[in-house]
């Protein structure tokens, strides 16, 4: 998602992109093709652990330097296997720590900087599986919980500043990430359509946006479901 992003930044103008990545070569690849697509862009790219918190913090400061950052988006994470997590800690672990904790320190760090320059949209992806725990992925559910609840207090935090706070709640992409799911015959919709309007929902400051918009009413019917009937449904 946030490759498909970057690349409708660099269409609309010349910018300024640095690229925080796990892997150094992959990250290094996808700043080549911005390049390509938009020469007078400057597009870095920088290795980090994304679960030290020491490496977090010397990471985002790097980023940021003297300048103020426009728009900072933290769109990290990855999809569990369910099973593997109700029968091992450590996968347990490492879910919540990817797809929660992570994206938290990030955007802590990086809202300490928007906080001084008092201006910028921090953009955090969540997930629909946040709204309401469910049988089917509840570990990865419970840490984009946490990025939600995180999003919504960085968003009261910073209501009476320049700074904007963007959740979006994406449904099943068709990504790398949900591959197993689209060989089951789900039909997703396409990450560029998804990019699209993450970057429209960035631009307006949207405080929380639904990515198929559709998810909106969908998520409302789950969230507001009796119990006697939602413990009843296989989701």
């Amino acid at each position: 998602m946030a490759e498909h992003c970057a690349r409708l930044w660099v269409a609309a103008g010349p910018v300024a992109l640095t690229l925080i990545g796990r892997d150094a070569g992959r990250t290094e690849r996808v700043a080549a093709d911005l390049r390509v697509r938009s020469p007078g862009s400057v597009i870095d790219v920088i290795e980090s652990d994304f679960l030290d918190i020491e490496k977090i913090e010397a990471t985002v400061g790097r980023a940021v330097g003297q300048k103020a950052a426009d728009i900072v988006l933290i769109a990290h994470g990855s999809l569990p296997d369910q099973t593997e997590c109700e029968n091992s800690l450590v996968a347990c672990r490492d879910a919540l720590e990817v797809n929660g904790l992570s994206p938290v320190l990030f955007a802590e760090a990086f809202a300490q900087h928007l906080a001084r320059a008092g201006r910028g949209t921090l953009v955090l992806i969540g997930s629909v599986a946040g709204d309401r725990g469910r049988r089917s992925n509840y570990i990865y559910g419970a840490a984009k919980g946490l990025v939600a609840r995180y999003a919504q207090g960085l968003q009261h935090r910073f209501a009476s500043s320049g700074v904007k706070i963007v959740l979006v709640k994406p449904g099943p992409t068709d990504t790398p990430m949900t591959a197993h799911l689209k060989q089951k015959g789900a039909k997703m919709p396409s990450v560029e359509s998804v990019a699209a309007n993450i970057v429209a929902a960035t631009a307006r400051g949207s405080a929380t946006a639904y990515v198929p918009g559709k998810w909106r009413i969908i998520m409302t019917v789950i969230r507001l479901m009796p119990n006697a009937i939602f413990n009843k449904i296989n989701i």
